[in-house]
C-alpha cells in the first residue's frame, strides 16, 4: 500500500515537473518568437528550467537540512519556507552573477561562430543535468556551481583547446573547492566548542545562555547583514566590504539590544537542562535558514540561466545583446524552477544533510549556518568563489569530528579512573565522576589537575592513551556517507567536463 502511494506521489511530481518544462518552451515561443524561435533556443530554455529543478533538488536543501535534522520544523514546512526565500533571491537579486557562467570560465569570443557557442553551452547544460541527476538519486550533495563549471570547461576545451580557458578563474575556483569545506568545518567546530564552554558546560546553563545568547544573536545579525549586502543585493545596492561590515555591525548591535531583554526574561524561567537551552536557538535558526536560502537563490540561479542567456546572445543577428526582458524571463524560470525542484525532489538530500552524516540539535545546526556565512565572507575577501554546498557539508563534518574527539576523550577519562580503581575506593571513584559530570568547564579542569597531583599513578603513558583512543573512538560521523560525498566532490568537475566533451562531439 505504502509503495503504491509512493509511486503515485512520484508520478505526480514528475507530472508537475514536465508541465513546468512544457510551459517554458511554450512561453518562449509565445513571447520571443520575433527575436529567435529556433528549436535549439527553445530546447536550451527547457534545459535551463530542468537545471533549475536539479539545483533545487540537490543544492537548495543544504540550507534547511540542519533545520530539519535538529527538529526545529517539519520537513514539509522547511521545504515550503526555503522555497519562498529561494524564489525571492533568484528573482530579486540573481542578475549579477549570470555573466560569470556566460563568459568567465572560457573565452567564448575565441569560438568561430554562434553555432559553436550554442553547441558548447548546450553540451555543458546537458552534462550538468546528467551529473546532478545521478548525485540526487544517490542522495549525494554536490556543488552545482562546480558541475556547471566542469561542463563549460569540458565543452570549451573540446571546441578551442586549452587556450580558451580562463586559468585564473579556474585556479581560484579550484582553491575555493578545497578551501571552503575545511574552513567551514573548522569554524563550525570552534563555534560549537565556544558554545559548549560558555553555556552547556556551565553549572547553571540557563543563566549562562542568558548572558551569551544575545551576543550570538547579535553576531549572527551582523554576519548575515554583511553577507547579504556582499552576496545577495548587489544588483540593487553596490557596497564595498568595509561599508557592508560597518552597516552589518550597526544592524547586529541593534538586534543585540532589542533581543537581550527578551532572552534574559525567557532564560530566567527555563529549567537548567540542555534541551531547554537548545530550544532557545529555534528562532535564530529559522531566520538564518531563510536568509541563506535567499542568498543561495540569488547566486545559483546563474548556473541554470547563464548558459541560456549566452546561447540566446549568440543566436541573435549581428551580435546584439539579448533584450533585458529575456534576462528577467530567465530569472523567473530560476525563481520558479529552483524552489519547485526543492519541493518535488529535495527530500532525499535534506535527509542526507540533516541526519545521515551526523546527529544534529539546534546548537549544532546554529553553528553550521553561522559557519557558512562566515566562510563565504572570508572567502570573498580573498576573491575565492566558494560552494555553499561544500561549506555546509564541511561544517557538518567539523561538528561531527569535534563530537568524536570530545566523546572519545571523555570515555578515556572514565576508563582511566575505573582501571585505576585499585588505588582508590570504588565509591570515591563514582563520586568523583558524578561531581565531574555536574561541574562547570573551569571546575572540570581544576578537578583533573587535583586528581593528577594527588596520585601520579592515575596518569597514562602515551602508548596507553593511544591504545585507549583506538578502543573508545566513537564514529559519530558516518564513514560510508563521508567517503561517498568526498569521492563525489573529487570527481564532479572532471566527470562533468568529460560528459560535456562527449555530448559536444555527438551533437556538433
Amino acid at each position: 500500500m505504502l509503495k503504491a502511494q509512493n509511486l503515485t506521489l512520484n508520478s505526480a511530481h514528475h507530472a508537475f515537473a514536465l508541465l513546468f518544462l512544457l510551459a517554458i518552451g511554450l512561453g518562449y515561443q509565445y513571447l520571443y518568437s520575433s527575436v529567435d524561435s529556433s528549436l535549439l533556443m527553445i530546447l536550451a530554455a527547457i534545459l535551463g528550467g530542468y537545471l533549475a529543478l536539479n539545483i533545487g533538488a540537490n543544492d537548495a536543501g543544504n540550507n534547511i537540512g540542519p533545520l530539519v535534522g535538529s527538529a526545529v520544523i517539519s520537513l514539509t514546512a522547511a521545504m515550503l519556507f526555503a522555497a519562498l526565500f529561494e524564489a525571492a533571491g533568484a528573482f530579486l537579486a540573481g542578475g549579477e552573477v549570470i555573466s560569470t557562467i556566460k563568459r568567465g570560465i572560457v573565452d567564448t569570443h575565441q569560438f568561430s561562430d554562434a553555432e559553436t557557442i550554442t553547441h558548447a553551452m548546450f553540451s555543458a547544460m546537458l552534462a550538468t543535468a546528467i551529473w546532478l541527476n545521478i548525485a540526487t538519486l544517490t542522495g549525494t550533495p554536490v556543488s552545482t556551481t562546480h558541475t556547471i563549471v566542469g561542463g563549460v570547461l569540458g565543452a570549451g576545451i573540446t571546441v578551442g583547446g586549452l587556450s580558451v580557458v580562463n586559468w585564473h578563474t579556474l585556479t581560484t575556483i579550484t582553491i575555493g573547492w578545497f578551501f571552503s569545506p575545511v574552513l567551514g568545518g573548522v569554524i563550525a567546530a570552534l563555534l560549537l566548542y565556544l558554545i559548549k564552554r560558555t553555556i552547556t558546560y556551565q553549572e547553571k546553563m540557563s543563566q549562562a545562555a542568558g548572558r551569551v545568547l544575545p551576543l550570538l544573536v547579535g553576531f549572527m545579525a551582523w554576519s548575515f547583514a554583511t553577507y547579504l549586502m556582499i552576496k545577495g543585493v548587489k544588483v540593487s545596492w553596490r557596497v564595498d566590504f568595509l561599508t557592508a561590515l560597518m552597516c552589518g555591525f550597526a544592524i547586529g548591535l541593534g538586534v543585540y539590544m532589542v533581543t537581550k531583554p527578551t532572552i534574559l526574561q525567557r532564560t530566567a524561567l527555563l529549567p537548567n537542562t540542555k534541551s531547554a537551552v537548545n530550544r532557545l536557538f529555534n528562532i535564530p535558526l529559522i531566520f538564518a535558514a531563510g536568509l541563506l536560502s535567499f542568498a543561495h537563490g540569488s547566486n545559483d540561479v546563474a548556473n541554470a540561466i547563464g548558459p541560456v542567456i549566452a546561447i540566446n546572445e549568440a543566436l541573435l543577428v549581428n551580435g546584439e545583446s539579448a533584450p533585458a526582458n529575456i534576462t528577467m524571463w530567465g530569472l523567473l524560470i530560476g525563481a520558479i524552477g529552483i524552489p519547485l525542484g526543492l519541493v518535488l525532489y529535495g527530500k532525499r538530500l535534506i535527509k542526507t544533510v540533516g541526519s545521515e552524516i551526523t546527529e544534529l540539535d539546534q546548537v549544532r545546526a546554529f553553528c553550521i549556518v553561522m559557519s557558512v556565512t562566515i566562510t563565504v565572507l572570508l572567502a570573498s575577501q580573498f576573491g575565492l568563489p566558494v560552494s555553499s554546498t561544500h561549506t555546509a557539508v564541511g561544517a557538518i563534518f567539523g561538528i561531527g569530528f569535534l563530537r568524536e574527539i570530545l566523546k572519545t576523550n571523555y570515555a578515556i577519562l572514565l576508563e582511566t579512573l575505573r582501571r585505576q580503581h585499585q588505588y582508590r575506593d570504588q565509591t570515591m571513584v563514582e563520586s568523583f565522576i558524578s561531581q565531574f559530570d555536574n561541574a562547570s568547564f573551569n571546575d572540570k579542569g581544576h578537578l583533573l589537575t587535583e586528581l593528577n597531583r594527588s596520585d601520579s599513578r592515575l596518569r597514562l603513558s602515551t602508548k596507553e592513551r593511544t591504545s585507549l583512543q583506538k578502543l573508545y573512538r566513537q564514529e559519530i560521523v558516518k564513514r560510508s556517507t563521508f567517503v561517498r560525498i568526498i569521492l563525489a566532490w573529487v570527481v564532479t568537475v572532471p566527470v562533468a567536463a568529460a560528459l560535456a566533451s562527449l555530448i559536444y562531439l555527438l551533437i556538433a
